[in-house]
């Protein structure tokens, strides 16, 4: 019996080792199957994703309107979401260790500037701000699932470019409230 309990350990150590080398050997594979391109997208998303919580949350605390809060709380979503792919094909998280407000993307970090001081002039501007982030997000998530061919990634840009739209039609519907009329 106690043959068997020893052999039973030998053989579970064995095949959790060779899982784990199977994961990682698959996690491996894929990264290297990415294209620069992909890769390059996956990494602007989680910061583009940042970027609109980081924004929600400045004008949450600012305007105190409860769509900025609910709203930041999908974009941390998207952001996992994302982070979820990056850690998938081994590539580094460009929002790691980020504060609030900060990027490593200085396209991004220039537009989050631009983004807190126009929205700081009033609620309507802050509400205006946030169809600009989700019109962009829309944007840009359609250009990243045209880049790839992966079906993971495709899946993760389409749920969020489904969130997106559902928040554009949250600031309009806002807007709307405010008395302003939304043109794209």
């Amino acid at each position: 019996m106690n043959r068997f309990k020893v052999d039973t350990k030998k053989w579970l150590v064995i095949s959790g080792l060779l899982l784990l080398m199977t994961i990682m050997s698959v996690g491996f594979v894929q990264a290297v199957d990415l294209t620069d391109t992909e890769k390059s997208w996956l990494t602007y998303m989680r910061e583009e994703e940042k970027l609109a919580r980081d924004v929600y949350i400045f004008m949450y605390e600012k305007w105190g309107s409860q769509i900025f809060s609910n709203i930041s709380v999908s974009e941390q979503t998207h952001m996992d979401a994302i982070k979820t792919l990056l850690d998938r094909y081994g590539i580094l998280d460009p929002a790691a260790g980020k504060g609030l407000g900060v990027f490593t993307n200085q396209d991004l970090q220039d537009l989050y500037n631009t983004l807190i001081e126009d929205g700081s002039v009033s609620l309507v501007e802050a509400l205006k701000v946030g169809v600009v982030i989700e019109e962009t997000d829309i944007d840009d998530l359609n250009a990243g699932i045209a880049s790839t061919k992966r079906k993971d990634i495709k899946t993760v840009y389409n749920n969020l470019l489904r969130g997106s739209l559902n928040h554009l039609k949250a600031f309009v519907s806002n807007l709307a409230i405010q008395g302003v009329v939304y043109e794209p």
